[in-house]
């Protein structure tokens, strides 16, 4: 009896901080994750670079879309963060997250357009920060068919050539955008498929790089 007591102790000792704890927010630092060799670059060559403020990955630009995979395949609910930077030039700069991906052409993204944070064009500045459903639903069509509602501006936009963080909230179909810790989304949207989970990915767009350093997850 003493026996199935202790292990029943045990038992729950062991179990019980997996059942609370499970599902704590994990730290990746992504240059140490490209150094195992756990990334897989699509449409796109990594480096890693060396700063006082630690190593981070720069990812080349090309002509067509690229992800990074990184080896997270089930990711359903919860939140996602990274921290990221692009580069004021025109066009030249789309940097976000891949989420609820099926393999290289299903899946979802948010992104941020830098060089709209400031743009002078008010139309420009709603161009800031985008949700797309890839293959069906691209920025063109939703642009074009519902716009100003899957894109939206910055209320508080970051130096569009500086480090900058972007929080995914996902809760069943709804994505919240938030940017550089502010209290309030600037993007809330509905998704536009039916994957509940999948990979995630760091996301750049057609001729565009970007840099990322860390990225924090929590798959709730």
């Amino acid at each position: 009896m003493k026996k199935r007591i202790r292990f029943i102790f045990v038992f729950t000792l062991i179990l019980l901080p997996c059942l609370l704890f499970g599902q704590q927010q994990q730290t990746i630092e992504l240059a140490k994750l490209y150094k195992k060799g756990k990334l897989k670059a699509v449409n796109r060559t990594i480096k890693i670079i060396s700063s006082d403020s630690g190593a981070y990955l720069k990812i080349s630009e090309s002509k067509k879309e690229g992800i990074v995979w990184l080896p997270v395949k089930d990711f359903k609910n919860g939140t996602i963060e990274i921290e990221m930077r692009g580069k004021d030039v025109f066009q030249r700069s789309f940097i976000g997250i891949a989420f609820h991906g099926a393999d290289d052409l299903h899946y979802d993204a948010v992104y941020c357009r830098p060089f709209n944070f400031f743009a002078k064009d008010a139309v420009r500045r709603v161009h800031a920060v985008q949700y797309i459903s890839q293959p069906d639903f691209t920025w063109e069509k939703l642009r074009k068919e519902r716009n100003g509602v899957f894109e939206k501006e910055i209320i508080d936009p970051p130096n569009p050539d500086d480090w900058f963080s972007m929080k995914l909230v996902m809760e069943g179909t709804t994505v919240k955008a938030y940017i550089n810790h502010a209290s309030q989304p600037s993007l809330v949207v509905e998704k536009l498929n039916h994957r509940t989970a999948g990979k995630i990915g760091l996301f750049t767009a057609d001729s565009s790089g970007g840099d990322f350093k860390t990225m924090k997850i929590n798959n709730r």
